[in-house]
């Protein structure tokens, strides 16, 4: 598979009233065409600025993407003019935030909402972008969809809110569509059933999918590389089988051990990870994790360890191995 997209050393900061945040500390990852990659870590690891800073839609004030490269299909997004980088979002990049009420605007139709990416990126009429729209929300199944054109979104169900916004997202036929955290807002059963759709229309229309979310059981089952991030970082990143049956880093490694297990033939106690994740009031200079680490080292506490192969394919930022607790060279 080709290469679609190649993020290499982002970073972003903010400034605050308590001084400057460095919310994003060199990110590299990649994605191929019909590949999904799930990026997973706490709330406040830099998951949905990372993403955000690639599309540019980081406000600036008080946000600034101050180093780094995005290259989709050779040309770097973070170079590009505000002309060309909004004909990318929406129609080849698009994206499905977590709480759709706040996404839709509240005093238009669903109708006139999802057609107008069809009009501004494809030059439809108004009759052909209604009709492309109707066949968009069947497909992501709202009954009678040509009946609630003309319908508010206060007027759909939280999960029927977020089908409208997974249409809305794919109506330009983008080649990576971003979820972020897409079902956080919504109950259980109708979690599993936006993944489920997710899955269906990722297999159907080929397109490439990053999936942010703090919850490995969603990724299990629905990526196919996952990267870790934590302190603004990506501290491991592999196969998703991999990553599960072998995870090589500390944070890796206690994230899965807090998970229920339904594989295990006697009892299995959850453990958790004590401590709190770093307040990035300055740019990590020495692992982020070796406050909160079980396996910490002298050399931790001095050196942030780079992202280097620890198995074939696996790529982990730490100077232990958790596996035997010794030291890696």
């Amino acid at each position: 598979m080709a290469e679609l997209l190649n993020v290499r050393g982002l970073e972003t900061q903010f400034r605050t009233r308590e001084g400057l945040v460095h919310a994003v500390n060199g990110v590299d990852f990649s994605l191929k065409e019909g590949e999904t990659l799930g990026i997973v870590g706490e709330s406040g690891c830099g998951k949905s600025v990372t993403v955000m800073s690639m599309l540019r839609l980081i406000p600036s004030p008080p946000g600034k993407v101050v180093a780094g490269q995005a290259f989709y299909q050779g040309k770097d997004l973070l170079k590009m003019s505000d002309e060309e980088i909004r004909h990318i979002r929406g129609s080849q990049i698009s994206m499905i935030f977590q709480d759709p009420m706040t996404s839709f605007n509240p005093v238009l139709t669903i109708g006139r909402q999802v057609a107008e990416p069809l009009e501004i990126h494809q030059g439809m009429n108004r009759k052909q972008a209604y009709e492309r729209v109707t066949e968009m929300l069947e497909l992501v199944g709202i009954p009678k969809a040509k009946d609630r054109l003309g319908d508010y979104p206060h007027q759909f169900s939280g999960g029927m809110r977020q089908r409208v916004m997974i249409a809305m997202s794919l109506v330009c036929n983008p080649s990576i569509l971003i979820a972020d955290e897409p079902t956080t807002a919504l109950d259980v059963t109708i979690q599993a059933q936006i993944i489920e759709l997710a899955k269906e229309l990722r297999d159907k229309l080929g397109m490439a999918m990053i999936w942010i979310t703090h919850d490995l059981g969603v990724i299990a089952g629905l990526a196919d590389r996952m990267a870790v991030m934590y302190g603004g970082l990506i501290i491991e990143t592999a196969p998703v089988k991999s990553l599960y049956a072998t995870p090589s880093h500390p944070y890796t490694l206690g994230l899965i051990n807090s998970l229920p297990r339904l594989d295990m033939d006697q009892y299995h106690r959850l453990e958790s990870i004590d401590g709190l994740p770093p307040i990035l009031m300055e740019k990590p200079v020495s692992c982020p994790f070796a406050p909160r680490c079980t396996f910490v080292r002298e050399r931790c506490l001095q050196e942030n360890p780079p992202l280097l192969e620890s198995a074939p394919d696996h790529y982990t930022a730490c100077w232990v191995d958790p596996a035997t607790g010794r030291d890696r060279s």
